[in-house]
């Protein structure tokens, strides 16, 4: 945190970035009487936002709509509670203010930024390649039939959580009769208990025939069960199981993952590949297009860092 005390050159010679801090602080500080704690938040909350402007290689004179949007969801991301977030885009707003009346800048970045309390916080999604390691290292006991049937169990439910985007509930409820294991689909009960029906790629398939044919029968141990995926001696499997089992293959992958993130994963994946909104909300089970919306956010972050990163003249200055 910067003291409110610090002289202009220590702002100037430590950070040049910062120049413009020094006179809104003592602005704050004489001509509208705050207390030194307050004028050292404000202090705290435009120095954290310049030095995100650094890393985007810009300084707090030139910051655009974007950039506090981006810093805004970053904050999201990060945890950030949403009290918190608006108190720091009201700082922002005061900043600009100031600035723009002094003359000082020629625009207002903060302009038409919604209240935080109307955002939605951007859903963590896995890469990639750190999917393709959760998937290939389902974590099981060793040794043993039931052991390697677990397993098999394990690496099938991976798949279809991610190739379907499935929620726990609905993964857990799959009944034998929903699979449709030779026409590549599998109907799912959703929220309100509203069926879709949920394509299977070819790597979900092969892990769902693997199983039924080698695993689910040692796991039932002679007993019955209406459902797809089983416990050890028939059980149903509870939402708990499932959230210990994703997070423990997600170790190999060097971070800990839920089904709720590989669900995002998938919606995520499909739209940075071109595929249609009203796609992905069907495939979702979205009441509201307006709820799957979010993903194109994720898409453009990741269309705009992949645009920074390789195109020859993205920062020609």
């Amino acid at each position: 945190m910067i003291s409110a005390d610090a002289s202009d050159n220590n702002f100037v010679s430590a950070r040049p970035d910062l120049r413009l801090l020094p006179p809104f602080l003592d602005y704050l500080k004489v001509e509208k009487g705050l207390a030194p704690l307050t004028v050292s938040a404000y202090a705290s909350d435009l120095t954290q936002f310049a030095g995100f402007l650094e890393a985007q290689k810009r300084a707090l004179g030139s910051a655009r709509r974007d950039d506090v949007r981006d810093f805004i969801q970053q904050l999201f991301a990060n945890g950030v509670d949403g009290r918190s977030v608006a108190r720091k885009l009201s700082t922002l707003r005061h900043f600009y203010r100031y600035l723009l009346l002094d003359h000082l800048v020629d625009r207002d970045p903060t302009l038409n930024i919604t209240s935080p309390k109307q955002w939605k916080v951007l859903p963590k999604s896995l890469a990639r390649d750190e999917v393709e390691s959760v998937l290939e290292n389902p974590a099981t006991s060793s040794g043993g039939r039931v052991a390697e049937a677990l397993a098999m169990r394990d690496r099938a439910m991976l798949e279809v959580l991610y190739a379907g985007a499935l929620r726990v509930s609905e993964i857990i409820g799959i009944k034998l009769e929903d699979l449709k294991l030779e026409f590549g689909y599998v109907l799912v009960r959703g929220k309100g208990d509203k069926e879709r029906i949920v394509p299977l790629g070819k790597a979900s398939q092969a892990a769902l025939t693997d199983y039924m044919r080698k695993a689910r029968l040692t796991l039932l141990t002679a007993r019955s069960s209406p459902l797809l995926f089983v416990g050890a001696r028939g059980r149903k499997l509870t939402r708990q199981r499932v959230w210990q089992i994703v997070g423990r293959a997600s170790y190999a992958a060097g971070r800990h993952a839920s089904p709720h993130m590989l669900r995002h994963s998938c919606a995520t994946h499909m739209v940075e590949n071109g595929a249609d909104l009203r796609t992905v909300q069907t495939l979702l089970g979205h009441s509201d297009i307006s709820t799957t919306q979010v993903y194109t956010h994720v898409a453009l972050d990741r269309l705009k860092s992949v645009y920074q990163k390789h195109h020859p003249r993205a920062r020609k200055s």
